[in-house]
């Protein structure tokens, strides 16, 4: 990705840690980034493979204080924040700042509906995963762990 005032990126169809880690790699070097779409991503595995490994997640939680996290995010945009999250330093003002240059939705919000929508080849599900392979749609996965909007969501 070259260097623009403003990249929008439509995640159907990508893989959801590949995308991640190149959104990583050009926030920190300045870049703004939209990612919209976000139910539409794809997981390499079998949805009952991925649901058992969230489900794990889900578990995982402060014994004295539940209420001081890890906190588990439920919504197709914010597991994608939370993946881009872990590939930044987050706790340093650099990570920080770049983090906050990051925005991600759920379907397309209508200031961005008539904008150019970019794709990633290195992210695109259907050029790095092996033809036959299973995978799986976060939106879908999401919903299964307790997201409630993904009826609202699909009518945008």
């Amino acid at each position: 990705m070259g260097f623009q005032s403003l990249i929008i990126v439509d995640g159907r169809g990508h893989l959801l840690g590949r995308l991640a880690s190149v959104v990583a790699k050009n926030l920190l070097i300045g870049q703004k980034i939209v990612i919209v779409r976000c139910e539409e991503l794809n997981i390499s595995g079998h949805i009952y493979r991925n649901k058992i490994k969230y489900l794990k997640f889900l578990r995982k939680r402060c014994n004295v204080k539940p209420s001081r996290g890890p906190f588990h995010f439920r919504a197709p945009s914010k597991i994608f924040w939370r993946t881009v999250r872990g590939m930044l330093p987050h706790k340093t003002k650099r990570g920080s700042a770049a983090l906050e240059r990051l925005t991600v939705c759920e379907g397309i919000p209508s200031k961005y509906e008539r904008r150019k929508r970019m794709v990633v080849p290195s992210a695109l599900r259907v050029l790095k995963l092996k033809p036959g392979r299973q995978f799986c749609v976060l939106g879908r996965l999401s919903h299964e762990v307790g997201w409630k909007y993904k009826e609202i969501v699909s009518t945008l």
